[in-house]
């Protein structure tokens, strides 16, 4: 089989050329495709059942709400676990499913369940499924603040004006980019009308309450009345009965009592308020309205996040005077920092192997046609990463070892290279086409068995780590499927591209011999080989001892999950007595933020406290998350400062 292939190899040598080109175009291709992140996504399967229920206590929704939801999803079809949390205001549910299941079908399976749950919920309770997204979902966040003050001192639009303006300008615009599922808002204060009875008023006219809500919502509709034909003419007959203003709720009539209409102003007040609210965001001491960008899952997150960037710039222009729009943490810049990284390692690492092929090869035609193995096969990989939805990152790219995916073509290389030097020593003579495709095809099957079973024992050692599942399976699957993607295409390139480039190209005198490098290593290792074969037992003594020393040593190392991956910024975790109000966790944040921002290397901190409008992160008013986003190092007063010591300094 291998023989065919190599004959094969060198009879279609152009045939080969131009299918490996056309791989590389491929790859060109679609390396603007490859989805780019920091690390692999580890979420699970998984569907938010979030449920509003104002007034309920963390009892009563666990009672009444919590229970009959969960209860109804037992049974789903793959479904792992489901777990749930129950606060003031409102319960959430978190359905599990097993790995491999298709999200949409889960969310479908769940909507169905959801249908049955409802009949057994209390009245005006509406559960709602969270965003199409993973716990690496949260890719760009935003505030909404003032800039202008009035004469007095004070903001020019309030906390109401800008969570009103994030709800009706910038979070319909930011959900029509491409890859967001959803905006959400945190901080604010939404707007509501207020209708407050007084008791007694009600009383003297014989009212309750419901009558109140009675009133209000028959006089709140549009309703329509079909059209009337006049002269050939159509009109639409309409009876426009929807509240615009304060007064219109004002003049709402209740009942009559002896004739005389008895209005909403008549036994209550009528005021602009807001909604009691489950969070609050703050920035550098100030009060914000805080919006976070959550990304489709299986999208591309620094494409997703550099469009949303663009997206915010061009609604900037229709915000009010006075208003602007910050962005803080932006998902692209982490990733950037990441692939810069394993940018400079897979550089220096395809630099360091053709500087030693050059050296050791010394024929530099060969060594360029066996470094141009490394730019192939990632282009081909790349490919295969596109079509199996493997996302470029620090564990699958950073896997990557260029001096294997080289190390079968530098054998055939090395040996063509030979036979071609000792024909033309023989012979004296440069071979012609014909010649040259003879030898190179001897040398090749010379080796190629040996070749090709090294890297076939490189593949062996990676496919154990398939049979790993649950976070460690969505962890380093990616970084096996790429080395292994990469080795097997490297053999390719290596039994067709290989033998078919030295056929062509290396055409001149070729001077086979070791060269000054090789002679000083012979030089080396000859005495050491001929030293250790007369001392056989010592040194099977000393090396069995080296790898009990080394397997006593392996019990005393640290052990960690992943490579830590710090981005710069501090995330901090503000915890508060259990009930705090969030009126006072917001004075209490507001300090923390201020003395924060009085370090030199801080730029801007901001935090979310409690629970956001959609609660994929339900937290207590006592609780906050604070993010702190440092300056460029350089820009810091000591660029050499260790950040321990700056973590220690505000700690």
């Amino acid at each position: 089989m291998l023989n065919r292939i190599v004959n094969f190899s060198l009879q279609r040598r152009w045939l080969v050329l131009l299918v490996a080109a056309s791989f590389a175009a491929l790859g060109l291709y679609n390396f603007d495709r490859l989805p780019i992140d920091a690390v692999p996504d580890i979420t699970n399967v998984q569907v938010q059942i979030n449920t509003e229920a104002p007034g309920y206590s963390p009892l009563e929704s666990e009672q009444r709400i919590t229970f009959p939801i969960e209860t109804a999803m037992a049974g789903l079809p793959r479904l792992d676990y489901t777990r749930s949390i129950s606060r003031y205001g409102l319960s959430q549910v978190s359905i599990i499913f097993k790995d491999g299941t298709d999200i949409y079908l889960a969310r479908q399976l769940v909507n169905e369940r959801l249908v049955e749950a409802k009949e057994q919920l209390p009245d005006g309770i509406k559960p709602a499924m969270g965003p199409i997204s993973t716990g690496l979902g949260e890719i760009f966040m935003y505030t909404v603040s003032n800039t202008d003050k009035d004469a007095n001192g004070k903001d020019v639009h309030d906390a109401m004006s800008l969570r009103t303006i994030q709800d009706w300008i910038v979070r319909p615009q930011l959900r029509q980019t491409p890859g967001v599922v959803e905006v959400n808002t945190i901080g604010g204060y939404r707007k509501q009308f207020h209708v407050l009875p007084y008791p007694d008023k009600l009383q003297a006219y014989d009212l309750t309450l419901q009558d109140v809500m009675s009133a209000l919502a028959r006089n709140n509709m549009n309703t329509g009345a079909g059209y009337i034909e006049r002269f050939g003419a159509q009109y639409l007959i309409r009876s426009p009965g929807q509240v615009a203003t304060l007064d219109d709720i004002r003049h709402i009539t209740i009942a009559k009592r002896q004739g005389v209409p008895v209005t909403i102003q008549d036994i209550a007040d009528v005021q602009l308020g807001s909604e009691l609210r489950s969070g609050a965001a703050t920035q550098d001491g100030e009060e914000v309205v805080l919006g976070t960008v959550f990304m489709l899952i299986g999208e591309n997150s620094r494409q997703v996040a550099h469009a949303t960037a663009q997206r915010l710039e061009s609604i900037k222009p229709s915000l009010p005077d006075g208003v602007q729009l910050t962005p803080l943490y932006d998902r692209t810049s982490l990733v950037d920092k990441t692939i810069t990284t394993v940018k400079k390692n897979l550089a220096e690492g395809a630099l360091l192997v053709i500087v030693v092929l050059f050296v050791l090869l010394g024929n530099w035609r060969a060594a360029l046609l066996t470094a141009a193995v490394i730019p192939l096969a990632m282009l081909m990989t790349i490919t295969g990463m596109v079509e199996s939805r493997v996302s470029g990152n620090l564990m699958s790219l950073g896997a990557l070892d260029f001096g294997l995916i080289v190390d079968g073509a530098v054998i055939i290389v090395e040996n063509c290279l030979r036979h071609l030097g000792n024909y033309q020593r023989k012979h004296g003579v440069i071979p012609d086409l014909k010649e040259r495709m003879q030898l190179v095809q001897e040398a090749t099957l010379e080796v190629i068995r040996p070749s090709v079973f090294g890297v076939i024992i490189i593949l062996i050692v990676y496919i154990p780590i398939f049979a790993l599942s649950g976070v460690e399976g969505k962890m380093f699957h990616p970084m096996a499927f790429t080395v292994i993607t990469a080795l097997t295409a490297a053999l390719i390139l290596s039994l067709t591209v290989v033998p078919a480039s030295i056929a062509l190209f290396v055409n001149g005198r070729v001077d086979e011999k070791e060269n000054a490098v090789m002679l000083w290593l012979r030089k080396i290792y000859t005495p050491a080989l001929h030293f250790v074969m007369h001392h056989r037992w010592p040194v099977v003594v000393i090396a069995f001892a080296l790898v009990v020393l080394a397997s006593v040593q392996a019990t005393r190392l640290g052990t960690e999950f992943i490579p830590s991956l710090d981005e710069g910024d501090i995330a901090l975790h503000a915890l508060r007595i259990p009930g705090t109000s969030l009126t006072q966790a917001v004075e209490m944040q507001t300090i923390l933020e201020k003395r924060l921002s009085k370090f030199a290397e801080v730029e801007h901190v901001f935090t979310k406290i409690g629970t956001a409008e959609v609660a994929t992160d339900p937290m207590p008013p006592s609780v906050a998350d604070t993010f702190i986003i440092m300056k460029p190092r350089e820009a810091w007063p000591d660029p050499r400062k260790p950040k321990a010591t700056l973590v220690a300094e505000m700690e």
